[in-house]
């Protein structure tokens, strides 16, 4: 009923740059928060930032001040910029977002399949 397409990932030097984009589609009535998850090797998921459909957002401590994320309502999308990358970064990216589905009252609980981020040294 709703997919999330996440793109953008891709190998980069460390001190480089990425923008993520994720892209919800299918029978939507409405979209609460959105966010970006990353999961590397051997460690579990962890939140890397939300916004909220007002635009409220909120940060991984190791991410303040070098991500960025926004969202465009009108086209169900957010986005990720991601600065001065290191190679801690190295993770899987998971798009999120909570989603009304039209002709429901309840909430749902959407996921990306997923795009690599690979920084190096």
């Amino acid at each position: 009923q709703v997919q999330l397409v996440e793109s953008g990932g891709g190998l980069v030097q460390a001190g480089g740059s990425l923008r993520l984009s994720c892209a919800a589609s299918g029978n939507i009535f409405s979209i609460n928060g959105m966010g970006w998850y990353r999961q590397a090797p051997r460690k579990e998921r962890e939140l890397v930032a939300i916004v909220a459909s007002g635009g409220l957002t909120k940060y991984a401590d190791s991410v303040k001040g070098r991500f960025t994320i926004s969202r465009d309502n009108a086209k169900n999308t957010v986005y990720l910029q991601m600065n001065s990358l290191k190679p801690e970064d190295t993770a899987v990216y998971y798009c999120n977002a909570d989603v009304v589905v039209v002709g429901t009252y309840s909430l749902g609980d959407y996921w990306g399949q997923g795009t690599q981020v690979t920084v190096s040294s």
